[in-house]
């Protein structure tokens, strides 16, 4: 799910804006493509994905769509990141 660029680049970005991982929409849209160089669009598609694949949540207020991260889901990533890097007993 993260290994395309622009899809880790919107996330790392929500990231940084929820640092706590907070559930709360922090980020809009249209904040979360500025600069990555794609059309809009594309950056709709990569938001769905990360939400289809529950790592954000995503509201919708008027025109505006406000994503945040899934706290949940994060700490699952954290747990699965941590135990890939625990050393292997032999």
């Amino acid at each position: 799910m993260l290994g395309h660029p622009v899809r880790l680049a919107v996330f790392l970005r929500l990231l940084e804006r929820c640092p706590g991982g907070d559930c709360d929409p922090c980020a809009c849209v249209g904040d979360l493509g500025a600069g990555l160089g794609v059309a809009p669009s594309t950056i709709s598609h990569h938001i769905k994905e990360l939400r289809v694949a529950g790592l954000i949540r995503c509201e919708r207020s008027g025109q505006r769509i406000d994503c945040g991260i899934n706290a949940e889901a994060l700490e699952d990533l954290r747990t699965l990141l941590h135990t890939l890097a625990a050393p292997v007993d032999s």
